[in-house]
């Protein structure tokens, strides 16, 4: 039996939706059982997006679960939270929470052009090779990347991209973008970046930083969050928590007054802006607290060295990068590469090559880098 609209009738305990085309669904309208997680998931080397958030960053999420406050950054846990940033990165700095990444490059490069300008950056920069073009579409404007195959550019680089002169043909640059540490988990020193800013600020360019592992380049160098980032003439900052330890948070940390204007407007437009932003702001209370930050970052850094050193160690395996922070690239035989993401999940990042990255994070085990180390031994025995 079918109804006017052309969808079927059925009982009141069958409930289902009735969709444009005349076909119906169930409604799903059960209580919610527990997820089950895997028995036993492989180690985790693809992505510190992987892990999980930091049990502090719950805790603190929890605990600001009490009672009304207000909406929109008006509450004092955001109130709080910005206050810390802005010891370590200074009194001018302007910090505001946004949910992604990409969010936070998106808008603050958006911040500092205009659709007529280009922006400059690494061609292994996030913005360029894994935001599906979010840059390019909600600015308007286009990238000019540097082949830079260790992922750091140089101030000499950087200039040679910057005409003399504006023509009526190429793109002119507005903005140069740096990320640290590098997508290859490189690290730029302050004085390479000093010298990137002090180039850029003398042609009229404005320097933008992707700062999503900005926590393990200090901790790598043994420096604060901003000796590696504002310190060093970057106007605005991406700053990372979810490879940290947070989730759905990040943060723009503006140094220049003048690009920070009307920002509270465009990133609501920009649909950025949280209603109950307490809970993205308490987790970076958690993070800058008691220096879980740099633990966290110091941990991930320090399990990297390890699993590179023991990797090294096997015929076969070549590091293809300088291990610097808490990123691991290596090449290995081609055949290897199927049996040894078997036993942990990994990235292919080259195909060509064979060349694979592996991450780790504040949760990554000892045990579980030595036991990946020993089964890749056994792996890659055969195909030598």
């Amino acid at each position: 039996m079918t109804s006017g609209d052309g969808c079927k009738t059925v009982a009141p305990q069958a409930l289902r939706n009735c969709h444009l085309d005349g076909h119906t669904t169930a409604i799903h309208n059960s209580r919610m059982s527990p997820t089950t997680p895997p028995i036993a998931p492989l180690p985790n080397f693809a992505s510190d997006n992987w892990a999980p958030a930091h049990p502090d960053v719950m805790d603190a999420v929890v605990r600001a679960n009490t009672g009304p406050v207000p909406a929109y950054g008006g509450d004092p846990y955001t109130h709080e939270a910005e206050a810390l940033i802005k010891q370590h990165f200074g009194a001018t700095a302007q910090p505001f929470f946004v949910f992604t990444g990409t969010g936070a490059n998106v808008l603050s490069l958006e911040s500092c052009i205009r659709p007529c300008d280009a922006i400059i950056c690494s061609d292994t920069a996030h913005i360029y090779t894994s935001e599906w073009g979010a840059v390019e579409r909600m600015t308007g404007s286009r990238i000019l990347a540097i082949p830079a195959p260790n992922g750091k550019v140089s101030a000499t680089a950087v200039a040679d991209m910057i005409p003399v002169q504006d023509g009526h043909a190429q793109a002119r640059p507005g903005v140069v973008s740096l990320t640290q540490a590098t997508e290859y988990g490189t690290i730029y020193t302050p004085d390479e970046i000093n010298a990137i800013s002090h180039i850029a600020h003398e042609r009229g360019l404005y320097v933008h930083m992707d700062g999503a592992r900005l926590a393990n380049a200090a901790a790598a160098l043994g420096l604060s969050l901003s000796n590696v980032s504002t310190d060093c003439g970057v106007d605005v900052l991406s700053f990372g928590g979810t490879k940290n330890g947070a989730f759905c948070a990040e943060a723009i940390v503006f140094m220049n007054e003048h690009l920070a204007r009307d920002f509270v407007l465009r990133r609501k437009q920009a649909m950025q802006l949280a209603s109950k932003l307490r809970y993205m702001s308490v987790q970076f209370t958690a993070l800058l607290t008691n220096e879980l930050w740099l633990r966290n970052a110091h941990h991930a850094n320090a399990m990297a060295k390890r699993l590179s050193n023991g990797l090294a160690a096997i015929p076969g395996v070549t590091v293809t990068q300088a291990v610097q922070a808490n990123e691991v690239f290596i090449a290995v035989p081609a055949r290897s590469i199927k049996e040894l993401s078997q036993a942990a999940s990994l990235h292919v990042w080259n195909a060509t090559n064979s060349e694979l990255r592996l991450v780790c994070s504040f949760q990554t085990a000892e045990a579980e880098v030595d036991s990946f180390v020993t089964q890749a031994a056994r792996i890659l025995a055969p195909v030598r």
